[in-house]
């Protein structure tokens, strides 16, 4: 099976995505955040999200972790570090196998 995938972010950050042939989504603010994400969820099974606009949805983020499609993955943006899109990967790989296995920390 060959994964679709998305990204959603500010236009400035999707341009590589969509230049590499990924849907892109624009939003730049909660609320275009959250109808992209719903759009995406539809027809896609991984979707990126820019950390900033993974921020603002984090408690709407919470509904994809009960399914296994879509896999919605933060990562960092010219705006951002990486700390978030790290802290919610090893959330998620700890509560799905228990451990730390990426970060050991």
């Amino acid at each position: 099976m060959t994964a679709k995938l998305a990204i959603v972010g500010d236009g400035d950050a999707i341009l590589v995505f969509k230049a590499a042939g990924v849907a892109a989504f624009a939003a730049n603010d909660e609320k275009q955040a959250r109808d992209a994400l719903r759009k995406a969820a539809r027809d896609y099974q991984i979707i990126f999200i820019t950390e900033e606009l993974a921020r603002m949805t984090g408690d709407f983020l919470k509904r994809f972790d009960e399914e296994p499609y879509p896999v919605v993955l933060p990562i960092p943006s010219a705006d951002g570090d990486g700390s978030y899109g790290k802290e919610t990967l090893k959330r998620a790989m700890e509560r799905a196998l228990g451990v730390d296995i990426l970060f050991n920390k």
